[in-house]
């Protein structure tokens, strides 16, 4: 017997509050009940397009729903995910978890006493490259990304660590799985108050590096990521949604050292497709969200994660000397 679809709602709908709201909106399971901005008239003008209900307040909001994607502005990401939880509600957060650590970790610390989910908005976990790649990925030595955009107002409050980079030290924690040892950055501030554009080299236990630079000063955008390993190299284009694995034969590789001659990299490498099923990774996100919500199966990216990568968020700003 299949469930009734869960009640969600949507506080903050901005841009990409819009895109959560429409997507509960069409899905076989949930149901929007409704939205919840600060601007009132922004409300309103979702909830008729998406033939909702635009709530006067957030305690309004909460008394009508069990689970609630959090859309607004970073800076109050922990006044409305406090109140969630303490009004029994389960949560997604879009990332950054919060602006602080220490808002941070008093959320995650809610969600745990009261045992609901807390989910951290780090989508790029739902792209068809990584969701293809992930498979293949074991145990890297070293990781290149680049994330670059134009730069836009929406997002400028926090620095491009906070903005752009943390989606993609989100995914190098996933990969890596090793604890980090050691955190040299540099950024500057051109168009914000905050910081720009930043490269950071972290290094883990155990010797792995991951090397990543984040820029809102571009005029295209670019979302790439290389990851070097034992088994092979695996470059992964997350804006296309593409990669592809060239994999060691180590076979090929012991004959060759053995004789040895000189590596043919043609003889010794093979390039393996990488492919998963297509689909929206919000969209993907949500489902995986509402589906934690009924214990069907683990918090995607949790709470804790969240925080993992905001630490090592503030790490990067740190060591360039900026904590903004």
């Amino acid at each position: 017997m299949s469930q009734a679809p869960l009640a969600v709602g949507v506080a903050g709908v901005g841009s990409l509050g819009f895109h959560h709201a429409r997507h509960y909106g069409a899905l076989a399971e949930s149901r929007l009940a409704g939205v919840y901005d600060t601007r009132a008239e922004r409300a309103r003008e979702v909830a008729g397009e998406l033939n909702t209900r635009a709530f006067d307040s957030l305690e309004a909001l909460l008394a009508e729903v069990e689970a609630l994607s959090i859309v607004v502005p970073t800076p109050q990401h922990h006044d409305v995910a406090m109140a969630a939880l303490r009004a029994g509600r389960h949560i997604l957060v879009e990332k950054p978890l919060a602006a602080t650590i220490a808002e941070a970790e008093a959320m995650v610390a809610e969600a745990r006493r009261r045992g609901l989910v807390l989910q951290t908005g780090h989508i790029e976990r739902f792209n068809r490259a990584v969701r293809a790649a992930a498979p293949h990925i074991d145990g890297p030595k070293y990781i290149e990304s680049d994330r670059v955009a134009p730069f836009v107002i929406r997002g400028s409050d926090v620095a491009v660590t906070l903005d752009l980079m943390i989606h993609d030290l989100d995914l190098v924690l996933s990969f890596m799985r090793a604890k980090v040892a050691d955190v040299r950055a540099s950024g500057i501030g051109v168009l914000s108050r905050s910081v720009d554009i930043a490269t950071a080299r972290i290094e883990f236990e155990g010797g792995a590096v991951a090397n990543l630079t984040a820029s809102r000063l571009a005029r295209e955008r670019v979302r790439k990521v290389r990851i070097f390993q034992p088994t092979g190299y695996l470059s992964l284009d997350l804006a296309a949604g593409t990669g592809e694995f060239l994999r060691l034969k180590r076979d090929e590789v012991m004959k060759v050292m053995l004789s040895g001659g000189t590596p043919d990299l043609g003889k010794v490498v093979e390039t393996v497709p990488l492919d998963a099923p297509e689909g929206d990774a919000l969209r993907l996100e949500l489902q995986s969200f509402i589906r934690a919500v009924r214990g069907e199966e683990r918090t995607a990216v949790s709470g804790e994660e969240g925080l993992e990568a905001l630490r090592l968020a503030f790490r990067v700003m740190e060591a360039m000397g900026n904590v903004q």
